[in-house]
């Protein structure tokens, strides 16, 4: 029981995995350049960091079997988690003065892709 139980871990990985991939390639089409991907801090794990001008974009990227799930998955704790995640990315930046900061989730469900552009604020420390 406990080695179906890592399989099915090992499983979802894999396609948490390509579901990053699809969006990353996403991104890129829309003229996005991926600067990190599973990007770990001591405050968490940032699925993409990408920009685009003066735009850096900090993407959570959930896979469930629809978008509804898959939007209910991006949780408060999550939010905060990547908030300071996020403030710690930007301490080891130069250029982090000139940027704009948005936090973006991209879902997928359902055989379907939605990328929430400014999904949530960063209500500070």
């Amino acid at each position: 029981m406990a080695g179906e139980s890592r399989k099915a871990r090992l499983r979802a990985l894999a396609r948490g995995r390509r579901g990053e991939a699809l969006c990353v390639l996403w991104l890129r089409l829309k003229g996005y350049r991926i600067l990190a991907r599973n990007l770990r801090t001591p405050q968490g794990e940032i699925d993409i960091v990408a920009r685009r001008g003066d735009l850096l974009a900090i993407i959570e990227v959930k896979r469930r079997g629809d978008l509804l799930s898959a939007g209910e998955a991006v949780t408060a704790r999550q939010r905060r988690r990547l908030s300071m995640a996020a403030r710690a990315v930007l301490a080891r930046m130069p250029d982090a003065d000139n940027l704009s900061v948005r936090f973006d989730a991209m879902l997928i469900g359902g055989g379907r892709l939605a990328h929430i552009r400014d999904a949530w604020r960063d209500d500070g420390p």
